[in-house]
């Protein structure tokens, strides 16, 4: 299989958790949460990642509803990822995030992390879930 350099991304309203993989795609690692400030801002942070990891494409959760349609909170999260796709050159594809957050403070119950006090943890790993399903999908397909 190909060496492939992703970045996973989880676009929330407040917060961008950033998950990175390893060149083989095995293995997605939560790397960052960024604030968002401005759109400028949001793109210079992941650009310097982008330029650091050799990022070769985006892959974002898009939050869909427990029916599997897109409501608001998806069509936000398309708009932001495609202008950075625009401003970054890069591809971007997306995953089904459902339940990723949930799965992320499972995690962190388990290995001991305050939920309630970490929450850029939370984002970061949220991140590495979305990345990790898609490096799965992407080897078993």
């Amino acid at each position: 299989m190909a060496r492939i350099s992703a970045l996973g991304l989880d676009i929330g309203r407040r917060r961008v958790g950033v998950a990175g993989c390893d060149g083989t795609g095995l293995i997605a690692t939560g790397l960052t949460t960024l604030r968002r400030r401005s759109f400028q801002e949001l793109v210079s942070d992941l650009q310097h990642l982008v330029d650091l990891r050799r990022a070769q494409v985006l892959v974002v959760g898009l939050p869909l509803t427990m029916d599997g349609n897109e409501g608001f909170q998806a069509r936000q999260v398309r708009k932001v990822a495609e202008g950075l796709s625009q401003s970054l050159g890069l591809p971007v594809v997306y995953v089904d995030e459902r339940l990723s957050s949930v799965e992320a403070e499972h995690l962190m119950r388990t290995a001991g992390h305050s939920v309630a006090q970490e929450k850029a943890l939370i984002d970061r790993k949220a991140a590495a879930i979305i990345l990790q399903r898609w490096l799965d999908e992407r080897r078993l397909s």
